[in-house]
């Protein structure tokens, strides 16, 4: 009845079925052919990647926020009435946006116009610094856990599979567990990603999520795993029982492995905007989240979503998707990501 433990663990490269382009990544590893420093721990991205990554919410930023302020000598309240207008449409929300401009209305007989692109800058980077540290959180030598939840369709599992990915190029052991159990969809999806990654996998079909993940403890532990990374159910049509589920699924994390918990990672989809964080807040109230990851950032426009993020949830995005590829799932750069919204 349960195809409970299944073992794939082996080097990503080794997999036959790997695709292509992910085949090309290894063979640029081998032959030495990187960017820069950052690519070579295979979690960097370089400042020019980056920059092509947001270069829709750049030009947004350009065309609509920056052009404001050409032509116009001094901020008035006019100037600052649409820049308001404009900075809730780059989705960094309502709450975030007005913070920011009443702090520039405060200082406006000091800031020239041509100087807004470096006072949002400064914003910017204070509002996301203040939400933590954007580095994951990892112990060597011991269990790591990553419980991982989401709303379906946010690009939850292709995370997983990535983040399972790039752990095995660290030559760590790596296990996934299929939390999702009423979906069977779900738990066919993150075996195709976990077979590509080289991960092993607990799934349970129709099983109680927490027992799925009460197993995948007990197997990492025994077989001296570096890295658990649990799935978790994402429907919001019945936000009760969703709630009821993950809050099991974070007292047995709690109960059996109350030390080894290393991130409580919310996935969200860039290209929804302010829908993610209304959609946080559910997942905030069942589960201790630690950071945000970021999905499909390549295809917005709205990445002043991140700045809404840190302000409103309190929350660092540490993880940013960058593209379909195996290897597109990158560390999050504050500085870099800033100096390239308005660069």
């Amino acid at each position: 009845m349960f195809d409970i433990f299944r073992k794939k663990q082996e080097k990503p490269e080794d997999h036959k079925s790997e695709p292509a382009q992910t085949q090309e990544f290894h063979e640029n590893k081998d032959t030495g052919q990187f960017q820069d420093q950052q690519e070579k721990n295979f979690w960097g991205i370089s400042f020019s990647g980056l920059k092509q990554v947001v270069s829709n919410t750049n030009r947004f930023f350009s065309e609509n926020v920056l052009a404001l302020a050409e032509d116009k000598e001094q901020v008035d309240d006019d100037l600052l009435d649409e820049m308001e207008e404009k900075l809730i449409r780059a989705d960094l929300g309502v709450n975030t946006t007005t913070y920011i401009i009443e702090k520039l209305r405060a200082n406006k007989n000091s800031v020239k116009p041509s100087e807004i692109g470096e006072f949002l800058k400064g914003e910017f980077r204070e509002i996301i610094n203040d939400s933590g540290s954007t580095s994951i959180n990892q112990r060597p030598g011991q269990l790591n856990i990553f419980l991982i939840t989401g709303v379906n369709g946010s690009g939850k599992t292709t995370l997983i599979g990535k983040l399972a990915y790039k752990f095995r190029l660290e030559d760590k052991k790596v296990l996934v567990a299929a939390g999702d159990t009423f979906r069977a969809a779900a738990e066919d999806q993150l075996e195709i990603w976990a077979n590509r990654a080289g991960a092993d996998i607990v799934r349970q079909d129709n099983a109680d999520p927490a027992s799925v993940v009460y197993d995948s403890i007990q197997k990492a532990r025994e077989e001296n795993y570096d890295i658990l990374l649990i799935d978790t159910a994402g429907r919001l049509h019945n936000k009760f029982n969703l709630m009821q589920e993950l809050s099991k699924i974070k007292k047995v994390i709690d109960r059996e492995a109350p030390d080894v918990l290393a991130e409580s990672i919310l996935v969200i989809d860039a290209t929804t905007g302010q829908n993610g964080l209304k959609q946080a807040e559910v997942f905030r109230e069942a589960v201790n989240l630690t950071c945000v990851g970021l999905t499909k950032l390549d295809g917005s426009s709205k990445g002043g979503i991140v700045v809404g993020i840190a302000r409103e949830l309190g929350l660092p995005v540490k993880l940013i998707g960058v593209g379909e590829k195996m290897e597109d799932l990158k560390n999050f750069n504050a500085e870099d990501f800033i100096t390239a919204l308005f660069c």
